[in-house]
């Protein structure tokens, strides 16, 4: 089944914990509660308001790159950067989640145990302004080479999500278009009916 991972943007909205309620109660696969801009009591003050959010509408969450915090909070999901992985930050937990920019990136973190990657960034996006787009054949040619799950990353909107599932994504993750959307639902039920 195609899913829609929310990873999360504070500074794209005025009221963050409101607005990821609303998304998580659209039906959102999964939250990545990613704050790279926090220091780790922050990161770890706001997961904890996080998890109550997620928990209430059955949400998964995983928490990003503080896994100090994540164990105290006995959290058994984690989103790391290959760096971090590859220096074994992802051990302990149940599920690592990977960030990757290239092919080797993606067969490396397959062998070194990753649960699934995210694949990036595929379209144009104002994250990533500098650098350009990796496209759909760099999403295909992970997608045909790997077996764990790869989540496209980086421009996503409903206009483009029928070139991330014919390269062979197995979902995507969306930053400011579901943290910025006054009707999340309507963005999650658009991409997953996409043919």
């Amino acid at each position: 089944m195609f899913k829609v991972i929310c990873v999360t943007q504070m500074s794209a909205t005025e009221d963050f914990l409101s607005q990821l309620e609303k998304i998580c109660a659209a039906g959102i696969d999964r939250v990545i509660l990613r704050e790279k801009s926090l220091t780790e009591w922050e990161y770890e003050a706001l997961a904890k308001r996080v998890i109550k959010i997620c928990e209430k509408s059955n949400t998964p969450l995983s928490l990003h790159t503080f896994t100090e915090a994540a164990k105290r909070l006995d959290c058994k999901f984690i989103h790391l950067s290959y760096a971090d992985f590859t220096a074994g930050k992802g051990e302990g937990f149940e599920t690592v989640g990977v960030s990757v920019h290239s092919l080797n990136e993606a067969i490396s973190a397959e062998r070194a145990g990753a649960g699934y990657i995210t694949a990036g960034h595929i379209f144009p996006t104002d994250c990533k302004k500098d650098l350009p787009p990796r496209g759909t054949d760099f999403l295909r040619e992970i997608c045909n080479t790997i077996h764990i799950p790869v989540y496209a990353i980086g421009g996503i909107t409903p206009e483009n999500i029928s070139l991330v599932k014919t390269a062979g994504a197995s979902g995507v993750c969306l930053m400011s278009g579901l943290m910025k959307a006054k009707k999340p639902r309507d963005i999650i039920e658009k991409i997953k009916s996409c043919p």
